[in-house]
């Protein structure tokens, strides 16, 4: 019996250190008569296995925590720019060797070629990720892309750029000219020479006058004169020169602050009348007109445009409304109590815009609270309670919430707004609604006044 026992453990280790087949799992093998007694136990069986620039990653019987023992198979894979050489996949085998080699190479492109009239300088040499950007010389441009990337592959990306000849020819202008109109004209009569333009590569060059002959009559003013030239690289130059004509005037006369000029002839040359007007809301104050005299000199004093005073102390809306008829418009706001929050925000916006809504021409009424303590102001004048129940009878204003109401010129309710408007959209609804095509010109001359 004990005999018996030992000869079935005998051949229990001999099958269990047998070589194997592997198949899909670890557990199935067939015994090799002849082979050596195999251990799987065997922590190192083979060495451990290694890779530089790579990394090895290894299944073993045993588990994961295990690298080297028999039958383990270890799957090989290089870093970013290095390429595999030898076997992909390595098993630990019975010779206790693994079951072949492989190492990581560095992966390189081949060398770029030189481009002519230009070169190249690159980070890295010629190896994986490397940027060789281009260069050309002084009066080339790059003509395709700047630089190319060593790729993964061992290639380069894009393609060979070439450098092209950008060196213009050279062209000089004569100098500027300046006629004085003859007597009872606004033209005169201009001549000059042609320019001349060299190129370093072409002899044969096309120079074009793009403006106005030489002899011809030139209007009064700044003409400019351009030439431009071409080589055969159809490279281009060119120059300019100002043909300045005079006519004998008066400096130009500026118009009034929130007015404008209406002026004869051609506005500022001898004998010419210009009228002064006002802008809603404004009256003249001084001469009306002044004359372009022989000596360059205006006639008179400039006079001036001044604000008008209106009455507050009217007993009706009508009253008061009558006041601002066909010259200003009227921006009413209106809010139950001067600290409504509505109203706060609005007032400091209307406080930041209050040049630009003078230029635009409307003035801002305040309507606050409700009787007995109710308010209504311009500015710092005070409205009487009937001039504000008229107000807010006529244009049906409440005292409940905060509104605004925008009124033209003829008195009329133009928009509503019922929460507070930015600068811009205001100015922006006012520009394109309520001015006419003569005020948005003035407007446009006057609007950097309030930067």
């Amino acid at each position: 019996m004990i005999l018996s026992c030992f000869v079935a453990l005998s051949s229990l280790f001999f099958t269990a250190g047998s070589a194997t087949t592997v198949y899909d799992g670890y557990n199935d093998f067939t015994e090799d008569e002849y082979a050596p007694q195999l251990d799987y136990k065997e922590p190192y069986w083979c060495h451990s296995p290694g890779l530089t620039n790579g990394e090895v990653t290894c299944h073993s019987p045993r588990g994961p925590a295990y690298r080297s023992t028999l039958g383990t198979r270890c799957e090989m894979s290089c870093d970013r720019g290095y390429r595999l050489v030898g076997r992909s996949s390595l098993q630990c085998l019975a010779s206790r060797r693994w079951s072949g080699t492989a190492y990581c190479r560095k992966m390189r492109c081949h060398v770029l070629p030189l481009i002519p009239q230009g070169r190249y300088s690159c980070t890295q040499g010629f190896v994986v990720d490397s940027r060789c950007e281009f260069t050309c010389d002084p009066g080339y441009r790059i003509q395709g892309q700047h630089s190319r990337t060593c790729q993964h592959g061992g290639s380069w990306s894009g393609g060979q750029p070439d450098c092209l000849d950008t060196d213009p020819p050279k062209i000089k202008c004569p100098p500027s000219r300046l006629k004085v109109a003859d007597p009872g004209k606004l033209t005169a009569k201009v001549t000059w020479d042609p320019p001349i333009a060299k190129d370093t590569a072409d002899k044969s060059l096309e120079v074009i006058l793009v403006d106005q002959l030489s002899g011809s009559d030139f209007k009064e003013g700044v003409t400019v004169i351009r030439y431009k030239v071409f080589d055969q690289a159809r490279n281009r130059a060119a120059c300019k020169f100002f043909v300045r004509v005079e006519v004998r005037r008066c400096p130009v006369l500026p118009a009034p602050l929130h007015g404008y000029l209406t002026c004869s002839s051609d506005g500022n040359n001898y004998g010419a009348t210009c009228e002064y007007h006002c802008d809603g809301g404004y009256e003249l104050r001084g001469v009306w007109s002044r004359v372009c005299k022989f000596s360059r000199n205006w006639e008179g004093s400039p006079a001036e445009c001044v604000a008008m005073e209106f009455k507050s102390d009217v007993k009706t809306a009508s009253a008061l409304l009558e006041q601002f008829y066909e010259k200003r418009r009227l921006l009413i706001l209106s809010a139950p109590n001067i600290s409504d929050t509505d109203y706060k925000l609005q007032n400091i916006m209307i406080q930041k815009s209050d040049c630009g809504l003078d230029l635009r021409q409307v003035t801002v009424l305040e309507l606050l609270g409700s009787p007995p303590r109710e308010t209504g102001r311009i500015k710092e004048s005070l409205l009487g309670s009937e001039v504000i129940e008229g107000l807010r009878q006529i244009f049906r204003i409440s005292r409940s919430y905060f509104s605004m109401v925008l009124l033209d010129k003829l008195g009329l309710d133009r928009e509503r707004f019922i929460s507070p408007m930015a600068s811009d959209e205001l100015f922006s609804y006012i520009d394109g609604f309520l001015l006419d095509e003569e005020e948005r010109e003035r407007l446009e001359l006057h609007r950097d006044f309030c930067d």
